[in-house]
């Protein structure tokens, strides 16, 4: 099993990269403020069960073909950038909802598995995410202890608990902002919209950056 050094500082090493807002953090952020509170932590939700599909992935080897394969990783990555883009697109549109979301006005939206189905693609879609556990997990197995796929697959675990926290802690706070705009509807439709823009933006940055070569 992977010794308490090596756990730890893959920790540490997890918890900076999780606690920069990356494409994750943002889009939680995003929906935090299109839709609130408990969107926001379905999302995190998502985004985590389809980071641990990618630690799954190295776990078995695919994320060497990812790594190696600029034809691949561009296409992942391009699928999660259009992705956001259309999400965001689609909160934008919507914007001029939310306060009667908000204030009871309206029936309250459906839709919770499909949050959390956005997240999971968002997730897993994750350039950034996909690049760390491609590049860096491996360096912490100890292959002398056995079991690599079960040291990698417990590793993963790890950098998903923490950023189950600082997520959800992001979102928290963004969704807390959003009800304070709540008593203005233009202010809210601002806010709602900024969501949009917020998921559109980040579309538009992961599509744009990453590998070159």
């Amino acid at each position: 099993m992977v010794s308490t050094d090596r756990a730890l500082a893959f920790a540490a090493m997890s918890f900076l990269l999780i606690v920069i807002p990356g494409p994750s953090v943002l889009f939680v952020i995003g929906r935090a403020l299109a839709q609130g509170r408990r969107a926001a932590l379905t999302t995190v939700l998502g985004n985590t069960m389809g980071a641990y599909v990618l630690v799954v992935a190295v776990a078995l080897g695919v994320g060497a073909v990812v790594e190696r394969s600029v034809l691949v990783f561009t296409a992942l990555k391009l699928i999660g950038a259009g992705y956001l883009v259309y999400l965001g697109v689609k909160a934008w549109r919507r914007r001029g909802e939310l306060h009667a979301a908000v204030t009871g006005d309206a029936p309250p939206e459906r839709g919770g598995l499909r949050t959390l189905g956005e997240g999971f693609v968002v997730g897993v879609a994750n350039p950034k995410t996909m690049v760390f556990f491609a590049a860096v997990l491996p360096q912490f197995v100890d292959r002398s202890a056995g079991n690599v796929t079960a040291q990698m697959l417990f590793l993963g675990l790890v950098f998903n608990l923490i950023a189950i926290v600082l997520d959800s802690a992001w979102g928290l706070v963004a969704a807390g902002t959003r009800d304070w705009f709540a008593g203005s509807p233009r202010r809210l439709s601002l806010v709602g919209g900024a969501g949009g823009l917020t998921m559109i933006g980040l579309g538009v940055t992961v599509a744009v950056t990453g590998r070159k070569d």
